[in-house]
């Protein structure tokens, strides 16, 4: 329904590669060269330019990439309102979650909506919260969902779901004399945290300011990328870590692991939905309305 040549050129810009644009569009590079050539025939003006082994866009190109990114999104919404009348619901929907959201958290939201519209061809990829939201601004996705606190005025939240962050070690160590942690004891324990950029380890830096400690304060073993990096360091060592409940459900019923508490120490976080302000995306606001009322279930 759309030119492909603009197509072509959306997927070079986004890409600044003419061989990367051919492999993601299943057409040789000549073919990729043909139609950039051609539409940059149509506007009378040079959409890229070659420095060395590279190239980058013009500002004519940049021009052409803005309002193609517009041009994208309303033909979704075509293609959605299209199938409604229909009575169906089709279209691409790439999603990007934080690490944790990912793992444990979408999977099972995401079957049930595939089962539910099987005419939705969704994608998710996973990062810490900083990467979804950098996917959000490179438009390689529609809709992410994150763990920080944090808010970028650029991008629009919308509350999905609740979260607990809990201290949790290996039931084979002992940690403090068997009473809640203070703080004092905290800065004993050898931990693991998640890397710099993590949603996680932003609000838990948030709430250890209530305790009056920083996270210089602690005996910070490790920073790791991932929940399940971390759960795997705990099955061999005596660290401790801040992780999200929903990641350790099953090693706490299999008695693997032990919540730890801590005095005057409870972190419930909210986990929402991010989408560009301004761009009403219809598939996502489908998304959305499920997600939420699935997870309720």
């Amino acid at each position: 329904m759309f030119d492909f040549r603009l197509k072509v050129f959306y997927t070079v810009a986004k890409r600044l590669s003419f061989t990367k644009a051919a492999e993601e569009l299943y057409i040789s590079q000549p073919a990729v060269t043909k139609h950039i050539h051609e539409l940059e025939q149509q506007l009378g003006m040079a959409l890229f330019e070659r420095i060395g082994n590279k190239i980058k866009l013009t500002r004519a190109g940049l021009l052409v990439l803005h309002h193609a990114e517009i041009i994208f999104t309303d033909y979704r919404n075509l293609e959605y309102d299209v199938n409604q009348l229909k009575h169906m619901q089709g279209g691409i929907l790439p999603i990007g979650a934080s690490s944790t959201i990912a793992q444990y958290l979408l999977p099972p939201v995401l079957a049930k909506f595939n089962q539910r519209y099987p005419d939705v061809k969704t994608s998710l990829i996973n990062g810490n919260t900083e990467q979804i939201e950098q996917a959000l601004f490179e438009k390689s996705i529609q809709l992410g969902i994150i763990e920080g606190s944090s808010r970028n005025p650029l991008l629009k939240y919308v509350e999905f779901a609740k979260d607990e962050i809990v201290l949790v070690g290996n039931s084979g160590h002992t940690y403090g004399n068997g009473e809640p942690l203070s703080a004092a004891d905290l800065k004993s324990i050898p931990l693991l945290m998640r890397e710099h950029g993590s949603g996680t380890l932003e609000v838990i830096t948030e709430e250890l300011k209530r305790l009056k400690l920083k996270i210089t304060d602690l005996n910070v073993a490790m920073y790791m990328g991932s929940s399940e990096s971390i759960k795997s360091y705990l099955h061999h060592s005596p660290c401790a870590a801040f992780i999200s409940l929903q990641a350790v459900q099953r090693e706490l019923e299999a008695g693997e692991f032990k919540i730890i508490p801590i005095k005057n120490f409870k972190l419930v976080r909210k986990l929402h939905f991010i989408y560009l302000q301004g761009l009403q995306d219809k598939l996502c606001q489908l998304f959305i309305k499920f997600a939420r009322q699935n997870l309720a279930d």
